[in-house]
């Protein structure tokens, strides 16, 4: 379509505008098979399809890092025949990404509690992880049994058991090292966050790491967002000044 390659030409002119890590928020799964008469999974396996294409747009205009609120841990308070149902959509999409992911260079990471999954879900997720490992394209980022909350509490307790043991100075705790017990040690903060389906709220998803990250609500149902959705958030975070707590003037 014309209108997305122009889009995607606008984007590319200005290279070292295009965010290094977007995160994204997938809401609206449940909503869009409500109004389709349909059940709620129905809406998360048409939401695996705009996972498919999102990844896809973010390689091609050379996004480095793309992190998805996947599942919360406020999700298990789902109906426990959803909740199934998105583990085993979770582990079948898995196995059969895996050609493309190292076909498209693609790395997968994973952040959350991961141990609590069932073990079954955790040997395909570590599989995938493990065979993709020296890809070095996009590094996709799937945010599972997550929690913004938990991932703070787990750094606080990783801090104080390393204070405890000597390894670290109790002066020495500032941001820089704080960081470096969160999940997302080895990856730098979102630039941009887009939440889907027109709420405005973040959902306790990478709270530390998005400070000062650029916001774009959308109102598309995510089994809707694709690859122009992409490109027009992008194309509008190239347009914001970012201060970073600065005035424009003392931005060089």
């Amino acid at each position: 379509m014309p209108g997305i390659e122009n889009i995607k030409k606008r984007i590319l002119k200005h290279p070292a505008r295009i965010p290094s890590h977007i995160a994204i928020i997938m809401d609206g799964n449940g909503r869009w098979a409500e109004l389709r008469n349909k059940p709620r999974t129905f809406g998360h396996e048409a939401g695996v399809k705009a996972v498919k294409k999102v990844v896809e747009a973010a390689s091609e205009i050379g996004i480095k890092y793309l992190t998805l609120y996947t599942f919360s841990i406020e999700n298990w308070k789902r109906p426990q025949s959803e909740v199934s149902a998105l583990m085993s959509l979770l582990s079948r999409t898995t196995r059969q990404e895996l050609k493309d992911l190292n076909k498209n260079n693609v790395k997968l990471r994973t952040i959350g509690r991961i141990h609590s999954l069932p073990t079954s879900k955790q040997k395909v997720l570590n599989n995938a992880v493990e065979k993709t490992r020296n890809n070095t394209g996009l590094i996709l980022t799937l945010a599972l049994n997550y929690g913004g909350r938990t991932e703070i509490l787990d750094a606080v307790k990783g801090i104080a058991n390393s204070v405890r043991s000597g390894f670290v100075e109790l002066q020495d705790i500032n941001e820089e090292l704080f960081s470096e017990f969160l999940y997302t040690v080895d990856m730098p903060d979102p630039d941009l966050l887009i939440r889907t389906s027109g709420e405005f709220r973040i959902s306790n998803f990478l709270l530390w790491q998005t400070s000062y990250t650029e916001l774009s609500i959308v109102d598309t149902l995510w089994p809707d967002f694709g690859r122009e959705d992409l490109f027009k958030a992008v194309l509008d975070f190239q347009k914001r000044e970012r201060r970073f707590g600065k005035i424009s003037s003392e931005i060089g």
